[in-house]
């Protein structure tokens, strides 16, 4: 018996923030992805462009899933982009003051480097290693 559902591939993640301007600058200046436009909802929030995929931000402040320990964990829930180099990556990462948890040699079989946004958010990026 065939599966009911038959996926094409993942289109986005939402994340609940608490500051808009907070979160876009570290979304925009940091992080460099491009915001694309959003249906005008009723509540703030941003959508960007992650190649073919989008991360949408959601400000609600009440949020369940925000994170109150600003700990950086490579085992707690998170989103994973592949960047093009890992050391360009870190190096642009540490210019821009941002905390990171570097596990260049990760039996995952990438390049990893974990950080949080403003909210705590977590996110990973990795390249494969050879």
């Amino acid at each position: 018996m065939a599966p009911m559902i038959q996926y094409e591939q993942l289109h986005h993640v939402g994340l609940n923030v608490t500051d808009l301007a907070k979160a876009k600058e570290f979304y925009e200046k940091v992080l460099c992805l491009p915001e694309i436009a959003r249906p005008p909802f009723d509540f703030e929030g941003a959508w960007y462009a992650a190649g073919s995929q989008q991360i949408h931000l959601l400000v609600l402040p009440e949020s369940q899933t925000i994170r109150r320990d600003p700990s950086l964990s490579s085992r707690e829930g998170h989103l994973a982009l592949r960047v093009k180099s890992y050391q360009e990556t870190l190096d642009w990462l540490k210019k821009h003051n941002v905390d990171v948890l570097e596990k260049p040699n990760s039996v995952s079989g990438f390049a990893q480097i974990f950080l949080a946004d403003p909210d705590g958010n977590l996110i990973e990026l990795h390249v494969e290693r050879p």
